[in-house]
């Protein structure tokens, strides 16, 4: 694991990439901002109160002296923020209305991002998924051509590296969605030097059972092929028929993949939640994310139980996706 973050580390040495850490009273991020800001591989951004950031600081033993702290309250450029959070969301909210919501700082952090005064956000160590993912779809929003963002995991073990997908945000994806995890999930791949061979997994290969379900992956196939045409990608598979070499020999011999897949695109959460959990418990993976994507610039959420070692990690991955 250490080399993958390494490398990553070594990446950003030099990028200056601003990352926002709305949830600044919380130990474990302002010990991650603390070790993020001092090794100089990017500039944590605290959000709040600085007398009070500083305090949480000297509790914890750790100094933010390196990272910025941007309070809502007196921010020199609120009134232009509000009037830019009203033009994005198009006459929903009004005047008065905005200048309470970015007092919110998920919010207040989004639009910092959202102005280019940030190239991402970290956030979910005190909040839900929902209150760190709906600011960034009402703002950031997805990117062109992308409907929903979606959720993957990097899983690590040794050097084996493995992207699953969509593990944690969309409950039962049609084709359309499945071809925009595809092709978001290559891109996410390539951030962590893998090349990106893409099995769309299914309770079928190649055929062998036909019903709704398996046609779903298989036009999903379709799609993301018509999305980027220099996808390695396959499908319908099980599961060993994508990953072990003599069973794709004998299930899938026409294939394009081999049983050498890296990238494993799951036919709905359920399956994919299960699957990464499976992996991490009884196969020794450390699952790293969830890593969202689709969106045109980065937010990322924490888990409530996360480390501050999860927290520098993600924020390491916000500032790659951000550099891509």
């Amino acid at each position: 694991m250490s080399n993958l973050f390494e490398t990553l580390e070594n990446k950003l040495e030099q990028s200056n990439k601003h990352i926002v850490f709305p949830e600044s009273l919380d130990e474990r991020i302002v010990t991650a901002a603390s070790k993020l800001g001092a090794s100089g591989i990017l500039m944590p951004v605290l959000i709040g109160e600085k007398s009070a950031i500083k305090r949480c600081a000297e509790e914890v033993g750790v100094d933010v002296s390196s990272c910025k702290i941007i309070n809502p309250t007196d921010f020199p450029e609120f009134d232009l923020m509000v009037e830019t959070f009203v033009e994005r969301r198009k006459g929903k909210v009004t005047n008065e209305d905005a200048r309470k919501i970015l007092l919110d700082e998920n919010y207040f952090g989004t639009m910092l991002v959202y102005m280019n005064q940030a190239d991402g956000l970290v956030s979910g160590a005190a909040h839900s998924t929902a209150d760190t993912v709906r600011p960034a779809l009402q703002i950031i929003k997805t990117k062109e051509g992308v409907k929903k963002t979606s959720g993957v995991f990097i899983m690590v073990r040794g050097d084996e590296k493995y992207v699953f997908a969509d593990c944690a945000i969309n409950i039962a994806p049609d084709s359309q969605d499945l071809a925009e995890i595809a092709v978001e999930s290559a891109e996410t791949a390539k951030l962590f030097d893998v090349d990106p061979r893409i099995a769309m997994l299914s309770f079928s290969t190649m055929g062998s059972a036909k019903s709704a379900e398996t046609e779903k992956v298989v036009d999903a196939i379709t799609i993301a092929k018509e999305k980027n045409t220099e996808l390695v990608i396959d499908g319908e598979f099980q599961f060993d028929a994508a990953f072990v070499p003599a069973v794709a020999e004998k299930k899938a011999p026409n294939s394009i993949l081999t049983g050498d897949a890296n990238v494993f695109i799951f036919p709905s959460l359920e399956a994919g939640n299960i699957g990464y959990k499976i992996a991490q418990r009884l196969g020794g993976f450390e699952a790293v994310g969830p890593i969202l994507q689709g969106l045109n610039q980065p937010v990322n959420d924490l888990s409530r139980g996360c480390s501050a070692e999860d927290v520098y990690k993600l924020a390491l991955i916000t500032a790659a996706q951000a550099d891509k």
